[in-house]
């Protein structure tokens, strides 16, 4: 019966951690959710004010209670290109200053007995999730989500048996030296594990707050697993950016390096450093840290709190170092290939309201891979060597490939964003890109039929006139300056494009292609000859105005999606 008893207080221990987990989540991405399009414009608005950055990243991170989920997201920014290298750094210090906020969050939850209405507040507030408002049901999982977070902090309070009242079973635990330089390491490493393991720092810190509380381990324990906490919650953005490009890599490494170093410098001063907090504490407090709960408890919080804070102040002077550092770690990598998308990778953000990000510099890639492989057909055109020509005919075909699979996966990642809860903003956007990517993987279809087009007339040895040749080079010309025109106002925010210049180069291809048509018809009225190459002439012309249409296509869209957004 008493292994009985074990077991079920273990796995109401883990229970407790999981409900706790739970509402930090459900608070962590319903926050997200109301402010993640704004975050993202106000990141992107970020200049290289370092001190600027510190409070961004402080802010973020105090609001989604997660230095993990915070860090991820900034790496994703930079996978993104939303963000420089160097910006990054300063949003990292300032995540982990955030996040010494959820201590001061589960003291009130100690010192205060607020779980007494979480019941209530959770009844108050699931209402709102049948409101036909979307923030309003965003509003009421923000709610429930602290309060299970409160309830979870409570249960975890409960099931973890006091040291005193529970000493057979802690025996081996209290012949551990709890001082000195190794047990020191020790506690690091099991702060690590911990944070690694449960992938929250936040959730780590509430349960080394309650190991202290219940007499478990020591103040001077408890914050050496607090420098684990700070090691373990690097590992969350490096594992997410094991898939992303170089830069993406560099801000993970930065985020690393800047814990390691600082565990360092603090490792030969720990105990005069705690014992300066101890010192503070006793001062104001008028009795020792041992002698009361709320003592060791106020010790852990103000102890994470001046380390992160300590640690920003020194290192934001070397923050060019830790870039340099990271470059090198990183190693001579590069994002070039075209076989891989380039932005996209579903592990790096987690609310749809930020997925976006991704997916429209993807579209921008896709545009530019489109306008470089246009560009070899007017090569192919002329290239009469047997080896650059199937060079040319190949480079095509392989890239026509490249565009099935990026409309493929970008489809894919936006059906799935639009099958979460989204904003209607988010909703618009989504809609928006999927009838982008169809028509940007129509281009690459009508460029291959171009070569192949062009590939069997040679076949058939049959050759255009020089005039022939002058109006589809022409015709190429205009198709390229509106490629690069679609091209830019997909780099840009679709909210502030001015489509009348695209709408303007497609009235020019239209006109060019009511002179081709005469060009032809005269063509008919000739030899068998011209008649033949007049068959080739036409269908190239012919498919060139499709492109122009699909180009003219994706600039309709946009405006449509300004239209709506307006109107919203």
């Amino acid at each position: 019966m008493e292994v009985i008893d074990i077991i079920i207080n273990i796995l109401s221990v883990f229970g407790s951690l999981a409900l706790f987990l739970f509402g930090m989540k459900y608070m962590s991405e319903s926050l997200q959710k109301v402010a993640g399009d704004r975050m993202r414009k106000t990141l992107s608005a970020i200049t290289s004010n370092r001190l600027r950055g510190v409070l961004a990243g402080f802010l973020i991170t105090a609001l989604l209670q997660s230095s993990s989920a915070a860090t991820v997201m900034l790496v994703s920014f930079v996978n993104a290109g939303l963000l420089t290298v160097g910006k990054s750094i300063a949003l990292i210090m300032g995540a982990n200053i955030g996040t010494t906020v959820t201590a001061w969050l589960v003291l009130i939850g100690f010192q205060a007995n607020i779980t007494m209405l979480t019941l209530p507040i959770i009844g108050l507030a699931f209402p709102l999730f049948f409101s036909g408002k979307h923030q309003h049901r965003i509003f009421g999982e923000l709610i429930i989500g602290i309060a299970l977070l409160f309830l979870g902090l409570e249960f975890l309070k409960e099931t973890l048996p006091d040291i005193n009242n529970n000493q057979e079973y802690f025996a081996w635990f209290s012949e551990l030296p709890h001082s000195g330089f190794w047990p020191l390491l020790l506690f690091v490493i099991f702060g690590t594990l911990i944070t690694t393991i449960i992938q929250s720092s936040s959730a780590t810190m509430a349960l080394t707050l309650v190991l202290c509380s219940n007499g478990w381990i020591p103040f001077e324990m408890g914050a050496a697993m607090v420098l684990g906490e700070n090691i373990g919650t690097t590992i969350t953005p490096n594992i997410a950016a094991l898939i992303a490009n170089k830069k993406a890599k560099q801000s993970a490494r930065i985020h690393f390096l800047f814990n390691i170093l600082a565990l360092l410098w603090i490792l030969p001063l720990f105990y005069p450093f705690i014992h300066g907090i101890e010192w503070l504490v006793n001062h104001f407090s008028g009795s020792g840290i041992e002698e009361s709960k709320a003592n060791i408890l106020i010790s852990l919080a103000i102890f994470h709190t001046s380390f992160n804070l300590i640690n920003t102040l020194i290192f934001l002077n070397f923050t060019g170092y830790l870039e340099q550092l990271a470059r090198k770690m990183t190693g001579s990598q590069t994002d070039d290939s075209p076989k891989r998308l380039k932005f996209i990778h579903t592990n790096l953000v987690s609310t749809s309201e930020l997925s976006t990000i991704q997916a429209k510099n993807e579209i921008g890639v896709f545009a530019r891979r489109l306008r470089k492989m246009f560009g070899f057909l007017p090569e192919l055109l002329v290239e009469k060597k047997d080896p650059k020509y199937e060079q040319l005919l190949t480079r095509i075909s392989d890239y026509e490939k490249i565009t099935d699979h990026m409309q493929v996966e970008i489809s894919t990642y936006l059906t799935r964003i639009s099958e979460s809860e989204v904003s209607l903003e988010t909703s618009h956007r989504v809609r928006v890109m999927l009838k982008i990517i169809d028509d940007l993987e129509n281009i690459g279809d009508m460029i291959e039929q171009m070569a192949q087009t062009i590939d069997n007339k040679n076949k058939h040895k049959v050759w255009f006139t020089q005039d022939v040749r002058n109006s589809l080079n022409g015709l190429f010309e205009h198709i390229h300056d509106a490629l690069k025109i679609m091209e830019k106002n997909l780099n840009r925010e679709y909210i502030q494009i001015d489509p009348s210049e695209a709408f303007a180069k497609e009235e020019e291809i239209n006109q060019l292609r009511d002179k081709l048509r005469r060009q032809h018809a005269n063509m008919l009225n000739d030899s068998a000859s011209h008649s033949a190459s007049g068959s080739y002439f036409n269908d190239l012309y012919s498919m060139g105005e499709k492109i122009g249409d699909h180009i003219i296509n994706v600039s309709q869209a946009i405006h449509e999606y300004k239209t709506k957004v307006n109107q919203s």
